[in-house]
């Protein structure tokens, strides 16, 4: 990922596809079977008044692929650098919706249609429903329905986002500008005190993945709040009896503190704010009391009860994550207000209120855990696919009014299988500190709109690159149309929402965009012109070679650092860059010297490090004549070089097979970098060493957006070229201005 998200070196680019069922109806769920999966369990959870949709699927999706050129016998100078092609690959994803029960009848053909297959048997099913909808499954489906444990499946669930959702978790602050608080997932999610509040409340300690006990709970939970308010309010719907407390003044029905006691309330050290007695006045006074009032002094009763039930329990087993999940939650405002304070008065600010984005799906995630044991899904690490879900309090963008009303759909989420395992990179001095982003754009109004007007302008530009990367595919502008309003409706959702996919960066407004793009077959449309720079910067490699060699020691250090930042400008990302790239086609290596402001320092005074980690960031002129030349002045130095590069496409960035490709040819002209390949010197694959090392972090993705706060255990260096105006002027220079952060840890 831009800025290094440090996990399995967070290599940005993964790359996602459209499921085959994209674009039917789907009418939200339940339990589903396997679609193509060697997964043979369907599962789901039937909860209250909503029901979970499970299942996995195999996704078809597009990916661009390079291979090097049998150039023997050829006039290389005239030839491709390599072949591009675009391939079908197969990878793993897992779907998760939300529909209500009203609509089960078309849940349950939807998976007849499209589902269950020969090879099913059986059904896996979690909550009250797996009861009361068991008939009507098995006649439907032709299926047994399997009832899963509902606590195992919940907390499977719970892990399980705990695990692979970034921001997953956050605390509410109603009355502060930013109401949702991400907070930074924690390397060791365990323990957590996990309080499920759903007809009653049930609380569980949970130690490890497969150690929990229930250690408490209440009959007074969300059944209670529904079934006395509909006595007094003659409200059957939950959803409007919530609605009712949130425009009503419980102190109108509530017997306060200063009502008992007057003034003499301070001398007990009380506030006279306080709740004394819920529902008080309606002994004395003489008067009929709205709906409204009664609904909102009913929800401060429960919660209240609840979060001293809660926090008893958090302090008798020293715990101090409390995650709140259930029906009564399901992400309502008014809800979330009540438990976050009544859980901050008790505690005494000591203890926070921790909610889930996806509570609601807990149960049908873990429910399909189970049915898929024998496959271990865990061994994976899954990522959140933004363009196919719905974020936080709002609806699904993929169903459309209508058919969100005949299907009863409204929310989804989807996640795919990432390539390979995520891991903090050992070198973090401490993992559960490491927030990977500078500026979170969910909390800087002035920020968020910046980019996120940002992102819009550029958004014909990467839509027209797209269709131009695919001249021989007859829909591609049909494609690319798709895509830019897609990725336009997310941006406007994210203006209106900011938190709905968690914490709002620069980096998941590109990680967002790749989605998108990746949506619609488009895997990388930068892979001409990448494939033409870096065949362009190739060919200066051995001027540039010769001309570092041609000086001094101290002289030649100040060059190659200036090299590395002249070669961060070649950025197609900046606005400034690619209007430059366009409008001057000769806008080269030392004309972007001339560019820069300011200048960095000599970094290899010092004894030479064992080991360097360089995090590299655009192809061509960049990875070519910036960074390579530095590689080869290290390795000249005795220091090994590991070189990492993404996985995947994103923008111009030089990706790992790419890399491979480049290095090949630098070999052939250069025997530094001949021999270290050849003696394993120079690695373009990532490892762990207890030696020295140096980290260089280079771009304003991986060094600037993100990463630029980040402490490792080594020396390290973070350098860029700031290529935007904004962002130059908020940190008081000029745009092309010099980040230079060399760091030495602390002993």
């Amino acid at each position: 990922m831009r800025g290094v998200k440090i996990q399995g070196f967070g290599y940005r680019g993964h790359t996602w596809g459209s499921s085959v069922y994209r674009s039917l109806p789907v009418p939200g769920g339940l339990l589903a079977p396997s679609l193509r999966s060697p997964f043979n369990f369907p599962r789901g959870s039937l909860r209250g008044s909503l029901t979970k949709l499970a299942y996995y699927s195999t996704v078809q999706h597009k990916v661009a692929r390079v291979r090097s050129f049998d150039h023997s016998g050829k006039d290389i100078d005239n030839e491709p650098l390599y072949e591009i092609s675009v391939q079908e690959e197969i990878t793993a994803r897992l779907h998760f919706i939300k529909f209500e029960n009203t609509y089960i009848e078309t849940c349950l053909d939807f998976i007849k249609d499209h589902l269950v297959n020969t090879e099913t048997k059986v059904i896996k099913a979690t909550g009250g429903g797996a009861y009361k909808f068991k008939d009507l499954i098995e006649k439907k489906l032709g299926l047994k329905v399997d009832k899963e444990d509902v606590m195992t499946c919940l907390i499977k669930g719970c892990n399980f986002v705990l695990r692979n959702i970034p921001h997953e978790v956050f605390a509410y602050q109603k009355d502060s500008d930013t109401e949702f608080r991400f907070q930074t997932n924690h390397p060791n999610i365990f323990p957590y005190l996990l309080v499920n509040i759903g007809s009653g409340v049930s609380i569980v300690k949970v130690e490890s993945e497969d150690k929990f006990e229930w250690i408490g709970g209440s009959s007074i939970g969300g059944g209670t709040f529904w079934g006395l308010g509909a006595l007094l309010t003659k409200t059957k719907k939950f959803d409007e009896l919530l609605q009712l407390a949130s425009k009503g003044q419980h102190t109108n029905v509530d017997m306060l503190v200063k009502d008992v006691y007057g003034g003499a309330c301070q001398t007990l050290g009380l506030s006279g704010n306080l709740i004394a007695s819920s529902f008080g006045k309606s002994t004395t006074a003489d008067k009929e009391f709205s709906k409204e009032d009664m609904a909102k002094s009913l929800l401060h009763m429960i919660s209240n009860d609840i979060g001293q039930l809660a926090c008893l329990h958090a302090k008798l087993h020293n715990l101090d994550k409390i995650y709140f999940g259930g029906f009564f939650i399901r992400g309502h405002p008014v809800t979330m207000r009540t438990i976050t304070y009544s859980i901050n008065f008790f505690s005494k600010g000591e203890v926070q209120a921790l909610f889930l984005r996806h509570e609601g799906y807990l149960g049908a995630i873990g429910a399909f855990l189970k049915g898929a044991e024998q496959d271990n899904p865990n061994q994976y690490s899954w990522g959140e696919n933004y363009a196919g879900s719905s974020g936080l309090m709002s609806t699904s963008p993929d169903v459309s009014p209508l058919q969100r009303t005949r299907s009863g759909t409204f929310d989804m989420l989807e996640m795919d299988r990432l390539e390979r395992p995520l891991v903090n990179l050992p070198l973090l001095k401490d993992p559960s500190t490491y927030i990977p982003d500078t500026v979170d754009l969910t909390d800087d109004a002035m920020a968020r709109k910046y980019w996120l007007t940002c992102f819009e302008e550029a958004l014909d530009g990467v839509a027209k690159r797209a269709a131009a990367s695919q001249p021989d595919s007859v829909d591609a502008q049909e494609r690319a149309e798709k895509f830019r309003q897609k990725y336009w409706n997310k941006l406007q959702t994210l203006r209106q929402q900011p938190f709905a996919y968690g914490t709002l960066t620069v980096r998941s407004l590109l990680d967002t965009r790749e989605h998108c793009l990746n949506e619609f077959s488009f895997p990388d449309p930068y892979s001409k012109v990448k494939q033409k720079e870096n065949g362009i910067a190739l060919k200066c490699f051995q001027s540039v070679i010769e001309s570092l060699d041609s000086l001094g020691w101290e002289e030649r250090q100040f060059a190659l650092v200036k090299g590395l930042l002249a070669g961060n400008v070649f950025d197609w990302g900046a606005k400034a860059v690619s209007d430059v790239l366009e409008s001057e086609p000769q806008f080269g290596f030392e004309e972007a010297k001339s560019k820069l402001q300011g200048k960095g320092r000599s970094l290899l005074e010092g004894p030479p490090h064992k080991c360097a980690l360089i995090f590299a960031d655009n192809s061509g002129i960049d990875i070519i004549l910036g960074v390579f030349p530095f590689v080869r002045e290290l390795l000249s130095r005795g220091t090994e070089v590991i070189l990492a590069c993404n996985s995947g496409p994103a923008l111009n960035d030089v990706t790992y097979s790419e890399s491979l490709i480049v290095t090949e040819r630098i070999a052939a002209m250069d025997p530094v970098i001949h021999s270290a390949l050849r003696d394993e010197k120079l690695l373009l694959v990532q490892t762990g060493s207890s030696s020295p090392y140096l980290v260089v972090i280079e771009g304003m993705g991986r060094a600037i957006h993100t990463n630029y706060y980040a402490v490792l255990r080594c020396e390290s260096l973070k350098l860029a070229v700031i290529k935007n105006s904004w962002l130059a002027d908020r940190l008081g220079g000029k745009i092309f201005s010099v980040i230079f952060k060399y760091e030495v840890p602390c002993k």
